[in-house]
């Protein structure tokens, strides 16, 4: 019986030590936190995902060669017609999952950058393909369909509002 403790403790260390090889890198993605006033306290943007329709911040791939905080602006644009005034620095980030179109799924890291409203365009690349709401900070934590989006939105709170 002590022997059989011994050989699963041991081989379950191993493969411990091999599962990282086994486990999908996370991979980059840059999100656009758009911020106007409101009457009660800031509005935040969320925009719903072409496939699903669930409520999550602006994001998508880095763009080559251009500053994260440029890369923000861009998708801000693109997914909600929103023309700022972006941060430089990014507010924080956190894990998430981006979904492909042959239905896999992959982990992603996402840096927030905080947009100052100035516009919204009528008219803009992603137009018809998304909704873009516009909600007090307080139901923007309840609306966002991302845990991880909704825990980021309160632990950065300071900076946002």
């Amino acid at each position: 019986m002590g022997f059989a403790k011994a050989l699963t403790a041991r081989d379950a260390s191993w493969l411990h030590g091999i599962a990282g090889l086994f486990v999908k890198p996370l991979r980059l993605q840059i999100a656009a936190l758009c911020v106007r006033p409101g009457e009660a306290e800031p509005e935040i943007l969320l925009v719903s995902t072409r496939e699903t329709g669930r409520l999550i911040l602006p994001k998508g791939w880095p763009e080559k060669d251009k500053p994260a905080f440029e890369t923000a602006l861009i998708e801000a644009y693109e997914e909600a017609g929103i023309v700022g005034t972006a941060d430089p620095r990014a507010i924080g980030s956190f894990r998430s999952y981006k979904g492909l179109a042959d239905g896999l799924k992959i982990r992603t890291k996402v840096i927030v950058f905080k947009i100052r409203f100035e516009k919204q365009l009528k008219d803009f690349p992603e137009i018809g393909q998304r909704k873009r709401v516009w909600l007090p900070f307080s139901k923007a934590i309840e609306a966002a369909e991302e845990p991880a989006l909704r825990r980021f939105l309160r632990q950065h709170k300071s900076q946002i509002c």
